[in-house]
């Protein structure tokens, strides 16, 4: 099964990082609490600052929000790394059999269900921001 581009989350790991942690978040910083190696966080910066929801210290190196956390939602990270190819979260199998009944009509039939899909998970992730994940991170470390 084909999952979602693990890139949303680590999107969303990163700029976690960086509102908490602003003085520290080089591309090394972030690839350590990710656990994950440092060209791949680089390549997420990029994209990220492409988006225009960060600014990249050159030199010293360090990354910054250009937005304040409560301003930047799910949705906004999602759509800032291409979680999904070209804007469609669900594909169609290529070539259904033209001369069944069933390969005939699938996608007419299915499209508009699987659209609907998307649109209310892209409703949800509109109505999360930076802010409130960082809170319930914060309430998840109280709380143990």
């Amino acid at each position: 099964m084909k999952q979602i581009s693990s890139r949303f989350s680590i999107a969303v790991h990163a700029l976690s990082l960086i509102a908490q942690f602003p003085s520290q978040c080089t591309g090394e910083f972030i690839a350590g609490s990710v656990n994950t190696n440092p060209v791949i966080v680089r390549k997420m910066i990029a994209m990220l600052k492409k988006a225009g929801l960060v600014t990249v210290r050159p030199g010293v190196g360090g990354t910054s929000l250009t937005k304040a956390p409560e301003d930047i939602s799910l949705l906004d990270v999602y759509r800032a790394v291409g979680s999904t190819d070209d804007g469609e979260l669900f594909n169609f199998h290529d070539a259904p059999n033209p001369l069944c009944p069933v390969g005939q009509r699938i996608e007419g039939a299915l499209r508009s269900h699987m659209r609907e899909a998307q649109l209310a998970m892209e409703r949800k992730l509109a109505g999360v921001t930076l802010r409130q994940l960082i809170a319930e991170m914060q309430e998840q470390s109280n709380t143990r």
